[in-house]
């Protein structure tokens, strides 16, 4: 039985709740996302629905300080961080690729550089994509609070 597309399963008029959209994804590399998110920056997420043509239907949008840490599109078994590394944080996010899944560095590579900066769609489908992930976000807004040692 194929599975039904994520913008057919919620059109424009049936706007998914994040338990929706965590029974969709069925990955616990969600649930690590959420956390992270909100212990580390505190956002709240913002569900918006896109006509954009590379990835119609619902997502979700994170700010933090009000900077776009990233936007979530869910898909079955995973789902896409597309996180922005702008001129800033050029320099910050090169120093880490050298770390990073060779997935994520290609990634970069291959991403368009523009005045906008580098709009990457990480397809985070394992424990070392969504370190990678976040760690970009990082670079996007300091945490809420710092961490003492």
């Amino acid at each position: 039985m194929p599975m039904v597309a994520w913008h057919e399963l919620f059109p424009v008029d049936r706007e998914p709740s994040m338990e929706d959209i965590a029974a969709h994804i069925d990955n616990p590399l969600w649930d690590a996302f959420t956390a992270f998110v909100d212990e580390t920056h505190g956002a709240q997420p913002r569900i918006e629905y896109s006509r954009c043509g590379g990835a119609p239907g619902w997502n979700v949008k994170y700010k933090a300080r009000g900077r776009a840490l990233c936007t979530v599109y869910p898909r079955d078994g995973f789902f896409i961080c597309m996180v922005s590394v702008g001129s800033k944080e050029k320099a910050e996010a090169e120093a880490l690729l050298p770390a990073c899944d060779p997935y994520v560095r290609v990634l970069y590579e291959r991403s368009a550089d523009s005045s906008m900066g580098r709009w990457l769609m990480i397809e985070v489908t394992s424990e070392a994509i969504l370190r990678d992930a976040e760690a970009l976000m990082m670079l996007r807004a300091a945490p809420k609070k710092k961490a003492r040692s």
